[in-house]
């Protein structure tokens, strides 16, 4: 499956299965913000990502799911390195789950957040 986003800010769905995921992102000059650290939205964009593929693993044909809100805890500032986010479902629901991610630069956890998604059913098409 071509992920044009996931793509172009450099992220690597790894593993993906059973209400978990495991995404990487190698840290390169343009995820720096004007403080020479990494922007927070990269570390957001990877536990939003990996909370997605997370609930996507567990969606039966012709379902999908999207963001409803996640909440970001950041720990410490990120300089370099690669960045590990693992995500676990928490609870979920016929229409809504709950989902958890942590990530790590060498072991070290410098975020945790919290997101609830919205999971659609097939529309029958002829209901409309």
């Amino acid at each position: 499956m071509k992920l044009p986003f996931v793509e172009h800010v450099g992220m690597r769905i790894e593993a993906q299965g059973e209400g978990r995921s495991r995404c990487t992102l190698e840290v390169q000059d343009f995820h720096h913000n004007s403080s020479g650290r990494v922007h927070g939205g990269v570390a957001f964009t990877l536990a939003d990502t990996g909370m997605g593929a997370a609930l996507y693993s567990t969606l039966a044909p012709g379902e999908s799911c999207a963001t409803i809100e996640i909440k970001i805890n950041y720990f410490r500032p990120i300089l370099a390195g690669q960045l590990v986010c693992l995500s676990e479902i928490v609870h979920r629901g016929a229409s809504v789950a709950n989902l958890e991610s942590t990530i790590h630069v060498d072991d070290v956890l410098v975020g945790k957040a919290n997101g609830s998604f919205a999971i659609f059913k097939a529309r029958n098409k002829e209901a409309g």
